[in-house]
């Protein structure tokens, strides 16, 4: 679709007083991604010769995420007739008849699950019937409180009445809003100049431009999608089923792309998550954003990895933590209460119990010990601490940042590290054991008597 013909408008100016929050509505996340996120996710790909988000006051961290994108602020909010005339006013002339822009696509910063091909096949069927305004509309399980679409005897979208509003008959008809429209542009001012504010909440409605058209005797549309993709989110309750209808969306491309989820409802994946071929997850396994994993690598049980990179033939955890930078390159074991964060293990290496890794770069082959810490963090600074190839961390070993211990170095269990450690150096830091035969037998005599 060519980029110089629509103009898409979403509208995310509201607060979502249901949601009993103070982030804005469309803010609130759906597998780690802002919900607005979505819908432009689906616009890009057309390269809409304009994309503009309208939005409330005080929301701009709203315009931050969605920034390059263009937003206009709705101040006061007077409904969605009114939001849409805000964002008219931005395309500055650019409508047809004398611009370029020949469709407004109309749609909300709350409906994540609309696809790409919908939205170019909704703007093509507006031109294909010669619609004034098309209107998506959707047959949910329980249209309760969506607006029906009373359609004429040759399929012709004549009005949307309101829920509230509907006669015994109209409450039966299937058929209701989905809320997107598409809209001839150069009609558009004329039809927004046309709607009124003379209803009980004294705001302007978009979906009357829909009665308004018809009675200048214009052809009005309704184009039927699966409501899974118009799933609009008011409340906790719906934030909660999307998000397990995205996860379910995203396990379901995991397992075609040839991943093994053992328990596939108990893993947890991000928009973003990158697995690879033959990736083994096990129950239990939480992925953040920003998480890519190799072939062949096997992620355990009860493991968290966020911002972090997995080399293929890697094994993570049971019960390991990947924190922001971690990298871990090929077949690298991270075992079970072992944390990393913005640390790269080179190939091979293993930190398979009970350990902290942080700000480190650890060598190829090299060994973590149980217990090991790396102390990378004074109370005002970070350092880093620089381990070889081949190296061998004993158990229970602090190492004090910054510190480099070389090569091939083996550190002694129990160690404290303060000094760099030359290459294929044995290093021992640790007080010297003292035995006193027989004490042990006084301490406790001495403790009886006491109590």
């Amino acid at each position: 679709m060519s980029q110089s013909t629509f103009a898409a408008v979403v509208l995310a100016a509201g607060s979502g007083t249901r949601m009993k929050s103070t982030l804005p509505k469309v803010m609130h996340p759906i597998a780690g991604r802002p919900m607005i996120a979505y819908p432009l996710d689906a616009l890009t790909p057309l390269t809409p010769a304009a994309m503009i988000v309208v939005v409330g006051p005080r929301m701009s961290e709203v315009a931050r995420v969605v920034a390059p994108v263009e937003t206009v602020v709705q101040d006061p909010a007077l409904g969605t007739g009114h939001a849409v005339r805000q964002a008219t006013r931005a395309l500055n002339g650019r409508l047809a008849p004398h611009g370029a822009i020949e469709d407004v696509l109309v749609l909300y910063g709350d409906t994540p699950f609309l696809a790409t091909e919908t939205l170019s096949r909704l703007v093509t069927e507006r031109r294909r019937t010669a619609a004034a305004v098309l209107v998506a509309g959707m047959r949910p399980v329980d249209p309760g409180p969506y607006g029906r679409f009373v359609l004429a005897a040759d399929g012709a979208l004549e009005r949307i009445v309101e829920a509230a509003d509907a006669s015994p008959e109209e409450q039966a008809i299937g058929l209701v809003n989905g809320g997107i429209m598409v809209i001839e542009a150069s009609r558009l001012e004329e039809f927004l100049d046309a709607v009124r504010s003379d209803n009980a909440k004294g705001e302007f409605y978009l979906t009357d431009i829909v009665g308004i058209a018809r009675r200048k005797g214009l052809s009005c549309r309704a184009a039927e999608l699966p409501a899974e993709e118009l799933i609009g989110i008011n409340t906790r309750a719906e934030l909660a089923e999307a998000e397990a209808l995205m996860q379910r969306r995203l396990r379901r491309a995991a397992l075609d792309a040839g991943v093994t989820l053992i328990a596939p409802e108990t893993v947890f994946l991000s928009a973003d998550t990158r697995l690879g071929r033959d990736v083994v997850v096990e129950p239990n396994v939480i992925f953040g954003l920003g998480v890519e994993v190799g072939e062949g690598a096997r992620i355990r049980s009860f493991s968290h990895l966020e911002g972090a990179t997995v080399g293929a033939g890697a094994i993570i955890g049971p019960f390991a933590r990947l924190r922001p930078g971690a990298i871990l390159e090929e077949e690298v074991h991270v075992g079970n209460f072992v944390e990393v964060k913005a640390a790269r293990l080179g190939a091979g290496a293993k930190a398979n119990h009970l350990s902290y890794i942080g700000d480190s770069d650890v060598g190829a082959r090299t060994n973590i010990g149980a217990g090991t810490i790396t102390c990378n963090y004074d109370g005002f600074n970070k350092f880093r601490t620089i381990i070889g190839e081949g190296a061998f961390i004993g158990s229970n070993t602090a190492l004090v940042a910054p510190v480099k211990v070389g090569d091939g170095a083996i550190i002694a269990a129990g160690s404290v590290v303060t000094r760099d450690v030359a290459p294929d150096t044995l290093s021992i830091a640790r007080g010297k054991q003292v035995d006193k035969p027989g004490r042990a037998a006084e301490i406790r005599d001495r403790l009886r008597r006491k109590n």
